[in-house]
């Protein structure tokens, strides 16, 4: 009899870990300990534009890329926005006005707000964090409230936008988040 209750409480334990078990995805460690400052130099979808033709109030405006990665402009229509440079766009941009409308027109573009970063795990508000060309991943963690007692002091995990694999990083300041990342803070164990 006692051997059957052994195998019961040993089912009824793993059982209950397997149920706390998530698994988020392939975990590497990241090529170099610190990355440089991140410097965003293409536009992707969820980015926000300030577009200014010079001369042409009307045309002026702030503009959200959409998720197919165009922006909606004032007499030029939808412009592909996604993958270019803003120096890339001013140019597009101007060439589009130029065919339709304006002689010679004068077009400058920046970028007002990137896609926000996601920082989940053992956080205490767990979420979008907006994404500052400084962000660190000691900022982004203290923007989302700081850790909880379960969390790492040692390591995060981030995904970087568009790559399936998550790497594994030291928590140090040096470590620069980029638009569209995930963080992920693991649980410590000890």
């Amino acid at each position: 009899m006692v051997r059957y209750w052994s195998w019961a409480v040993a089912l009824v334990i793993g059982l209950q870990v397997a149920g706390c078990y998530t698994d988020f995805g392939p975990v590497v460690p990241a090529p170099d300990p610190t990355l440089q400052p991140y410097v965003a130099t293409r536009l992707e979808p969820g980015d926000r534009i300030k577009v200014t033709v010079y001369g042409e109030d009307n045309l002026n405006g702030v503009y959200d890329v959409d998720p197919a990665g165009y922006v909606s402009l004032p007499l030029a229509g939808n412009v592909k926005a996604a993958g270019f440079t803003k120096l890339e766009l001013q140019h597009t941009i101007a060439a589009r006005y130029h065919s339709e409308y304006l002689q010679n027109p004068q077009v400058t573009v920046d970028v007002v707000a990137f896609r926000s970063i996601t920082v989940i795990g053992e956080v205490l508000h767990p979420g979008e964090v907006p994404y500052r060309a400084d962000l660190d991943v000691i900022s982004a963690i203290g923007r989302a409230g700081g850790l909880t007692y379960r969390g790492s002091r040692s390591t995060v995990l981030i995904r970087h936008d568009g790559d399936p694999v998550w790497q594994e990083y030291s928590m140090v300041p040096t470590v620069m988040v980029a638009p569209g990342d995930i963080v992920r803070i693991p649980e410590r164990y000890f």
